[in-house]
């Protein structure tokens, strides 16, 4: 293998081998692979502006016996904490949402043991009858797994019965790195890597919109985090013709403050900008087939996230109006719909606001700028 060769394959969006990406991940210097990167961005994002969304991350319920390694929100069933999200909650939040410019809730939570696929939909549907213009950005594959177990259901039939309920579109939670060896150490009371991979395909089959992520800077090698890549690859490319699939996929780093990854295992996230922004450019290249690349301020800070957009990520993703989970494992960081378009400006890029589906919105006439208090 040489780099020269290697550029030239990527730049003709032809699908590198994991020992391809791995090569170049570890060879290649910053300067080129971001440059390959960026003139792959520029051919499959041809407008140039960097896309940024409102919404808000509304957990259904913290109860979960999937036992994570790197959650510090869950709180297993009967604990004092542990809760349900009731309806004059949502109304609460989802009218905030509106009020500061929002279209839509990412609505997650845990493996509930009682919380079945009724549940669900009766959520969904109360939901889109009280609100009908609200996008639902619903649970993610572990959370369809665990349903499906508790019903006897097959994917396809959970998945669509949500649908009809009011899911807009499937996030890409649970992914962490999909290779059995590693979530049998993180989180191995979620669904296996195949499962994840095929809740997703069935999706797709379903012309349910998706989206990817992967969680690194913990226990995979870098071999594991390329071999993710192609597997989301691999799904993307069985999608129907006339189907979007992944339209997003957002790499983030392990938050490792007080998990128990870091006080049981003593593994720390010692992921540098430099490695942060190697990984956006190679998921660019890795991912010819799908179109937008999401730099994670949220885990990795404004000025990492603002050099990304240099290195073939094309997105901001949201301001989350809330943001629960992650944020319990250290995240910092916090944008408002006025910083993040001045961060997008300050990087030398448009801020072009959206929805879910990656279409352009216009900035609301009148929206309060939300003032952060988490």
């Amino acid at each position: 293998m040489e780099l020269s060769g290697l550029y030239q394959k990527a730049l003709n969006k032809e699908f590198l081998t994991v020992e391809e990406g791995v090569f170049l991940f570890e060879r290649a210097p910053l300067a080129e692979l971001s440059y390959v990167a960026d003139e792959l961005r520029k051919k499959q994002v041809p407008h140039g502006k960097v896309t940024w969304q409102i919404d808000r991350n509304v957990n259904t319920t913290n109860v979960c016996i999937a036992n994570c390694k790197f959650c510090n929100f869950y709180r297993v069933p009967g604990h004092p904490d542990a809760y349900i999200t009731d309806i004059d909650t949502y109304k609460r939040k989802i009218e905030e949402t509106f009020r500061w410019g929002g279209d839509q809730l990412l609505l997650q939570g845990g493996h509930h043991p009682q919380l079945g696929l009724g549940f669900y939909t009766g959520l969904f549907r109360e939901l889109k009858q009280l609100y009908p213009a609200l996008k639902l950005h619903t649970l993610g594959p572990p959370e369809v797994a665990h349903i499906c177990k508790l019903e006897k259901m097959s994917h396809r039939d959970v998945l669509m019965a949500l649908r009809e309920a009011g899911m807009d579109s499937l996030p890409g939670a649970g992914a962490e790195i999909l290779v059995d060896r590693v979530r049998r150490l993180i989180s191995k009371g979620k669904c296996g890597a195949q499962e994840w991979l095929d809740i997703m395909h069935e999706a797709h089959q379903q012309w349910i919109t998706t989206s990817a992520t992967m969680m690194f800077g913990h226990v995979e090698t870098i071999a594991e985090r390329f071999e993710h890549l192609v597997k989301i690859r691999d799904v993307q490319a069985q999608k129907p013709a006339d189907a979007k699939g992944f339209l997003a996929f957002i790499p983030w780093t392990f938050q490792d403050v007080d998990t128990l990854l870091t006080r049981i295992r003593g593994v720390h996230n010692l992921t540098t900008p430099e490695e942060y922004i190697r990984m956006i450019a190679m998921s660019r290249i890795m991912l010819p087939n799908v179109k937008n690349i999401q730099a994670s301020w949220l885990t990795v800070g404004k000025q990492t996230a603002q050099l990304c957009l240099h290195a073939g990520a094309n997105d901001f993703g949201s301001i989350m109006l809330e943001e629960n989970v992650v944020s319990a494992a250290g995240a910092p960081h916090r944008f408002t719909s006025r910083s993040i378009q001045q961060a997008i400006r300050e990087a030398g890029f448009e801020p072009q606001l959206r929805n879910q589906q990656y279409e352009f919105r216009e900035l609301p006439s009148l929206m309060e700028e939300q003032t952060i208090n988490y």
